[in-house]
């Protein structure tokens, strides 16, 4: 019960912390890590130790992060919006820069800019189906095809630590 009350936070003394936190996967890829939690201890160690046996290192504070920008990103659904249409508005509202992914338009943003040009996007009636702050990598690092599968299980292991919210990555995985 007491576990369940402390999870749902109806239980007093009980304060959550975001923490960011730097590491390097195999192959050099950087990595930038989300959490939330109520014990920075335990998730640091967790991270340690998860992290170390994944063939990854966890990084000293702002080692990593320059090698990233702070941005806003949407995602707008592609059906019934013409491209051209759809970069004129966010051009107007103060975007970056607009990329296709799959199903949907990725526009990206500076963080002063966001909330504009997400209220342009939701103006216009365009389907938006994310729109969050992200980690953008400046530059990305290919990742050798032999390689490949070592990142990515280091990648999935370490977005199963329930603290974990979000993880960034420089890595550009061969397409095959």
């Amino acid at each position: 019960t007491r576990a369940i009350k402390k999870g749902t936070g109806e239980l007093e003394g009980v304060r959550y912390e975001e923490i960011t936190y730097e590491a390097y996967a195999p192959g050099g890829i950087a990595v930038i890590i989300e959490s939330v939690t109520d014990n920075k201890n335990r998730t640091v160690a967790e991270l340690r130790h998860l992290i170390s046996k994944k063939n990854g290192n966890l990084a000293e504070s702002g080692s990593v992060s320059w090698m990233f920008e702070r941005k806003g990103v949407v995602n707008v659904e592609k059906e019934n919006v013409k491209e051209d249409d759809l970069m004129e508005v966010i051009l107007d509202a103060g975007a970056d820069d607009l990329k296709t992914d799959g199903e949907y338009f990725e526009v990206i943003a500076p963080i002063e800019s966001f909330e504009k040009v997400r209220k342009a996007i939701e103006d216009k009636s365009y389907k938006i189906e994310s729109a969050s702050l992200q980690y953008i990598a400046k530059d990305l690092v290919a990742v050798d095809s032999k390689n490949a599968d070592e990142v990515i299980r280091f990648i999935e292991a370490v977005e199963e630590n329930d603290d974990v919210q979000n993880l960034f990555t420089n890595a550009d995985f061969p397409d095959e």
